[in-house]
């Protein structure tokens, strides 16, 4: 599977606007926005990136269940579950 990124491209700097009282917390926990921020955008490409592969396969998937429900599943007849 192709990565969702390049995770060694190089940092760039980027000025954000987030709520004052959300930043202050935040820092009071010395938690690290940087990689907060990285976690949170892997995490909404991931999902973005899966939704848009359904829509691109969503025909191929109709057809694939169409043929299951009319034929069953290779190896059916085998099963004993």
């Amino acid at each position: 599977m192709a990565e969702l990124y390049d995770a060694a491209a190089p940092k760039k700097a980027a000025n954000l606007s987030i709520n004052s009282d959300l930043l202050r917390r935040t820092r009071e926990l010395n938690i690290n926005l940087s990689a907060t921020l990285e976690r949170a955008l892997k995490e909404e490409l991931s999902q973005c990136e899966a939704q848009r592969w359904v829509e691109e396969n969503r025909a191929a998937i109709k057809s694939y269940n169409d043929f299951v429900e009319r034929h069953g599943c290779f190896g059916d007849e085998f099963r004993e579950f």
